[in-house]
């Protein structure tokens, strides 16, 4: 609103009401605005959870420091949407489709994560939403990003070239609320919108992927070829939703992890949107992408501010209603700025939860029909708790997932260079 209002302003020669159209004023005004509401408004919120009775039901899993938590308040994750789409409501381009998608997609996963909390709570039920609704969901998801992207005229790469002229040449490039300039006889063009379903391989010189060439409609995609590419859209959003929601199993934990992943995936999003940047990074250019950065920042001002309240000893759990919507929403931000294949390098510490449970799982069947008996690779999966069979405490496991989490981004970060 805010965007539109000072793009109006503008027009009129309004002192300061061009500085809302800019990325890094929006960005960092949309962390700070979040991470007020996070805090100003979590305590209110988390007495009204209590007030309400609406508490944990804490399984008996033999951990250390378990029963404790019971009735702790649950359904927090509602601080963490208010917290995101408020100022993203005030501070972004609402015109922009991949506001629209990244808006949709929180909402969507909210609900459907709020619906398995309300049934945990009032209900009774400890299995909440049965799977298989968890999974139409975020299906359904992956479609409406997937079929987005292959009908909205809005989303489009573009070449990028350098011109080279025999005089001095000025050329003003429009991005997302600014101008860049180019003089001395060389400027920067963009080449006609490209619908395709080109992605990003990290650590490759010639970095660029077709879906085509799975289908053989390499170069002119064609619907073979979008369909696939949906098809490829759902595994990923369901696969980073449900390894997000694995993870969010100690205070703080899955908060702490996600933080670095939004924040590195907000700086592709400016960097992809950005002409000059994605010229000189050799990198896809995404026209108006960049405004993901406005999102992105209210995401991480979100999670730092619900880390207040998240922290060991958690005052408040995010529940299904935060960890389902975190983890689906880091999926279709990364499929928009065709970062996807990254995912496992960024999301590594997901992957290790996710992983974790799959190997227990499959190893235990495997064993117990060969032997009779059913063996485990892990003291429990997923393997946060494998540690707190081990001895260590919460908040040392968190920290240290945490730091991993940071390490991964920080590798991940390397691949706009390392090639």
């Amino acid at each position: 609103m805010l965007y539109s209002l000072g793009e109006y302003l503008d027009r009129f020669d309004v002192p300061g009401a061009g500085v809302v159209q800019y990325l890094s004023f929006r960005g960092a005004a949309a962390i700070i605005l979040a991470l007020m509401i996070a805090l100003v408004f979590g305590g209110g919120i988390i007495r009204l959870l209590r007030r309400r009775q609406i508490g944990e039901q804490v399984r008996d899993l033999g951990l250390d420091g378990q029963a404790q938590k019971k009735g702790t308040p649950t359904m927090g994750g509602l601080i963490i949407l208010a917290a995101i789409l408020a100022p993203t409501l005030l501070l972004a381009d609402l015109g922009n489709v991949y506001i629209v998608l990244m808006i949709v997609s929180t909402v969507w996963l909210g609900l459907l994560g709020f619906a398995d909390d309300y049934i945990k709570v009032f209900r009774g039920d400890k299995d909440g939403l049965h799977g298989w609704f968890k999974i139409v969901g975020q299906v359904g998801l992956g479609i409406i990003v997937g079929t987005a992207m292959w009908l909205s005229p809005q989303i489009h790469v573009r070449e990028v070239a350098t011109a080279t002229t025999d005089s001095a040449v000025q050329e003003t490039v429009s991005m997302s609320g600014g101008e860049a300039l180019f003089s001395g006889g060389q400027s920067l063009t963009s080449g006609a919108p490209e619908k395709t379903t080109k992605t990003t391989i990290p650590f490759l010189k010639n970095s660029e992927l077709d879906y085509g060439i799975f289908t053989g409609e390499r170069g002119d995609n064609g619907p073979v070829t979008w369909v696939f590419y949906i098809l490829f859209t759902i595994l990923v959003v369901t696969g980073v939703s449900n390894a997000a929601n694995l993870t969010d199993g100690l205070d703080g934990l899955n908060t702490g992890v996600a933080i670095p992943v939004v924040v590195v995936l907000g700086m592709f999003a400016w960097l992809s949107g950005n002409i000059i940047w994605a010229n000189y990074l050799n990198i896809m250019y995404i026209p108006g992408s960049g405004e993901i950065l406005v999102f992105a920042a209210a995401m991480a001002g979100a999670l730092i501010g619900f880390m207040w309240y998240n922290g060991y000893p958690a005052q408040v759990f995010m529940g299904d209603t935060g960890s389902l919507a975190i983890g689906g929403v880091i999926a279709v931000m990364a499929l928009l700025i065709r970062k996807e294949l990254l995912l496992p390098v960024l999301c590594g510490v997901y992957v290790m939860e996710a992983g974790s449970v799959i190997i227990q799982r499959t190893w235990f069947k495997i064993t117990k029909k060969r032997y009779g008996e059913g063996r485990r690779v892990f003291l429990m999966s997923p393997i946060h708790h494998h540690y707190q069979k081990k001895g260590f405490h919460e908040s040392k496991i968190v920290i240290r997932f945490v730091i991993i989490s940071i390490l991964l981004a920080a590798i991940t970060l390397t691949t706009l260079k390392v090639r």
